[in-house]
């Protein structure tokens, strides 16, 4: 038979974890409709020659739910491999929405997800309902987009403006369930909820999914539980779980897939990741789908000790950071204030429940940019590593440098997931998935969407945590299965033709940098890949 697309001569890894193979794929009117050593001729070829082909990844927590109307690509996911996002994550969504009410709808998730409400005016929501929304996203796609419904957006459409704030009635969560019902019937993938404390308004409240009480939180995710499909997808989930396991609480009573923000390592509480781990394996060991996400990006701040402020909270250090630049070059080159920081954020002599800073925070700090040529050699080294090279006390090798070059030097501060071994656990956890890119989030601050990027070029490739199977199979067959998208994430015959193809010596994500191409002439964060062909 003759095929639309031929992939010849690549290193097949299909998803399933299972070894690699020399071969090609054969592609017929969307499907795949073959794979190994393939002979027919094909309408266009692809030469694969030293490169991986794979599922297409699936971005498995994404804010694109307005971008995606003006870029049905989802940009920059698709640059990482990915063919599939998945949208209305943390409760927020643009669906169900009545007419006068879409600007406080989007008001919800501009200020949670720090995307500019300029941007979000640009949107002409022109549907109500869940199913129209996505009948409007399915006119215009690049990439195959998953929806789940949000609960602050259902319960705003219910209550209005009361949303936050009460409880709500029997009769409107009983409205509520019928939209989560009609929803799910209309193609949705699941339901998102939030406990996330952190998540507020532009008037400092709380998102509406936050004030639900758990009854009204169990009512709708037993939606799902009587429809026998669906994922359940809970933003600030972690604390929740640890506080009086409410994830897998809420799991067991549905009886569905549950997924959680999230498992990583924090500086702060270095050991934490262990406790939740712990609660996790207890949780998978009784048969309750209950899983946290994990990425494997990790969290990083610019600074220089003219602005920083990684060091509030010090009793010797804070006064400094307030002080004119002349006096804060006089303090730290001070022998007598270098003690008293040393006893404090070294020795630890006494505990200090104000202050910001992990105490190993010289393995997590590092030097970024030298302002002389002959510090140059510093680049890249740990505030330990540069000490111990000179001989130098911990403080003194910090200072030493900061005073040399009148606190111009720029530093990088890691908060999460910069602990090489305990990422590597994490990364390699069975009971976690990897996704998090949070890709249409936070969009003048930071990417994330090379999570994938990042996993195969760093921790496969460079650190060599798990093998490129189990990778791919991270990237592809788990997050399908867990959000019930039986029909890709394998390069099997029959299932859909998502394909990546990538280099595995080279593929990365690249330096971030800033374009301006929103709507409303808003600029964004933007991160690219080197290494993804297709």
């Amino acid at each position: 038979m003759a095929y639309d697309l031929l992939i010849k001569n690549g290193r097949v890894i299909d998803g399933s974890g299972m070894p690699a193979f020399r071969g090609d794929v054969g592609v017929t009117r969307g499907k795949i409709v073959a794979v190994g050593k393939l002979r027919d001729s094909a309408a266009r070829t692809i030469d694969a020659d030293g490169l991986v082909v794979a599922p297409g990844f699936i971005d498995n927590h994404c804010h694109y739910d307005a971008q995606v109307t003006w870029d049905p690509l989802c940009t920059f996911s698709c640059y990482h491999g990915a063919t599939s996002v998945i949208i209305g994550n943390c409760s927020l969504a643009l669906a169900p929405v009545r007419r006068g009410r879409e600007s406080r709808l989007a008001e919800f998730l501009s200020y949670v997800e720090a995307i500019p409400m300029e941007v979000l005016s640009t949107v002409n929501m022109t549907w109500e309902t869940v199913g129209e929304y996505m009948d409007t996203l399915d006119k215009r796609l690049g990439v195959n987009v998953g929806n789940l419904i949000g609960h602050s957006a259902v319960r705003y459409y219910v209550m209005g403006d009361e949303c936050q704030g009460r409880a709500a009635t029997p009769e409107e969560i009983e409205a509520m369930r019928g939209i989560v019902h009609e929803g799910m019937q209309e193609g949705a993938l699941g339901l998102s909820v939030s406990k996330n404390r952190g998540h507020y308004d532009p008037q400092g409240v709380h998102i509406p999914a936050f004030w639900a009480e758990e009854k009204e939180m169990f009512a709708l995710a037993d939606v799902l539980g009587e429809l026998g499909v669906g994922t359940i997808q809970s933003g600030g989930g972690r604390d929740a779980e640890l506080e009086n396991r409410l994830m897998t609480r809420l799991a067991e009573a549905c009886g569905r897939q549950l997924v959680y923000n999230n498992l990583g390592q924090s500086v702060r509480q270095p050991e934490a990741w262990k406790q939740h781990m712990a609660l996790v394996e207890e949780t998978a060991r009784a048969g309750i789908r209950a899983n946290p996400l994990c990425t494997p990006n990790s969290n990083t701040t610019r600074f220089t000790m003219r602005n920083t402020q990684a060091f509030r909270g010090i009793p010797t250090w804070h006064p400094i950071l307030l002080a004119s630049d002349e006096d804060k070059l006089r303090a730290y080159s001070d022998p007598a204030v270098r003690q008293q920081l040393h006893q404090e954020v070294v020795e630890w002599v006494a505990d200090l429940p104000g202050a910001n800073l992990g105490k190993r925070w010289y393995d997590y700090i590092w030097i970024g940019e030298t302002m002389l040529p002959k510090n140059q050699q510093w680049q890249g080294k740990s505030i330990r590593e540069m000490a111990e090279a000179q001989g130098k006390r911990i403080i003194d090798g910090f200072l030493d440098l900061v005073v040399e070059e009148h606190l111009d030097t720029v530093f990088l501060e890691g908060s999460s997931n910069v602990d090489k071994e305990a990422m590597a656990q994490i990364l390699n956890y069975p009971n976690a998935y990897i996704g998090l890119s949070d890709g249409g989030a936070h969009v003048q601050f930071h990417g994330g969407y090379g999570y994938s990027t990042r996993l195969l070029g760093y921790w496969v490739r460079q650190e060599q945590i798990m093998s490129l199977e189990q990778a791919v199979r991270r990237l592809t067959f788990e997050p399908a299965s867990t959000f019930g998208i039986y029909d890709r994430g394998l390069l099997r015959p029959g299932l859909a033709a998502d394909i990546t193809i990538f280099n595995p010596d080279t593929i990365n994500p690249m330096p971030e940098d800033t374009v301006h191409d929103f709507p409303a002439g808003g600029w964004r964060i933007r991160e690219l890949a080197q290494g993804v062909h297709y």
